[in-house]
């Protein structure tokens, strides 16, 4: 049976068919039109939707293309019902399977197993009993990060120093009754340099940016005042981010690697984003290009 659209782009609710445009929701649609015409100048019917639109049948498209589903992580329950839902129906771009493993940042172990460097991490399991003071002091760390394992956009992140624990502890306490947390070292070049962006696609470096934080803060996501700039990364840079696109548990078709160098003066990795990244096409639309042609070859 003949399927009516070769791919669907996703997004969520808030921005599928947006009223109200302002410079952000903007950004949100040019980069998906960067896709869609990239894929249609290939022959390829495409259509964009909502990932929990109700009224669409996702057996009638070949393919779904994974962009700005960027309020998964507030419905973390209800997305992954429709995942495993819709992974039965058509083909997920990324991959289910690739798709699970990078919702939860437990995935760094699986890369530091395979010799990629990361920001040395603390997992704290959910209903640990344990204390924020306690972690601290194992590791004779002072300057911290705590973040769930599942999130996005700075969700429950804070910096912690010693002399904060205890107005942090409360909330911490009840975060682990739900979910795992992580802990990291705070990394200076975050707010010294920034965070360098690779955006991997078919498995090659395409382009970089480099987020910085306002000043002030430590947090580099738009959403909180950071700021994006363009930027050239040098050989060592583009061969890291590759390699650790080469060591996910299968290879996707487009990754996000954001590294930064860390505390010793190494080349680490912040997050390896696998689901929705921006990828900053508006930077450099041939990208966009090249994911089409990727995503042809799989036909």
């Amino acid at each position: 049976m003949k399927k009516t659209f070769d791919i669907i782009i996703l997004t969520d609710s808030r921005y599928a068919n947006p009223t109200k445009i302002n410079a952000y929701i903007q950004n949100v649609l040019d980069e998906d039109n960067y896709v869609k015409k990239a894929l249609e100048e290939l022959g390829l019917v495409v259509g964009r939707l909502s990932w929990d639109d109700k009224n669409f049948d996702w057996s009638n498209t070949s393919y779904i293309l994974f962009r700005t589903t960027w309020d998964y992580f507030d419905r973390f329950d209800e997305f992954s019902d429709w995942l495993n839902r819709v992974s039965k129906k058509t083909k997920l771009l990324n991959s289910e399977k690739i798709i699970r493993w990078n919702l939860d940042k437990h995935y760094l172990i699986d890369l530091e197993k395979k010799g990629i460097h990361t920001i040395p991490t603390y997992f704290i399991e959910k209903g640990s009993n344990t204390t924020l003071k306690k972690i601290h002091d194992e590791n004779n760390w002072d300057t911290t990060i705590l973040k769930p394992c599942i999130s996005g956009g700075a969700r429950h992140t804070y910096k912690l120093n010693l002399n904060n624990l205890e107005e942090y502890e409360n909330i911490f306490q009840e975060l682990i009754t739900n979910e795992a947390m992580m802990l990291q070292p705070f990394q200076n070049s975050i707010v010294e340099k920034g965070e360098i962006s690779l955006i991997i696609i078919n498995g090659k470096y395409t382009h970089a940016v480099l987020k910085k934080a306002k000043k002030g803060d430590f947090r580099v996501q738009d959403d909180w005042g950071g700021t994006v700039h363009d930027y050239t990364p040098n050989h060592k840079e583009i061969t890291f981010a590759e390699k650790a696109v080469k060591a996910c548990i299968e290879m996707p078709i487009y990754a996000r690697v954001d590294i930064t160098t860390d505390n010793d003066g190494k080349l680490a990795i912040v997050e390896l984003e696998l689901i929705e990244p921006e990828l900053w096409f508006r930077n450099y639309p041939k990208a966009a290009s090249f994911l089409a042609d990727g995503i042809m070859k799989l036909k």
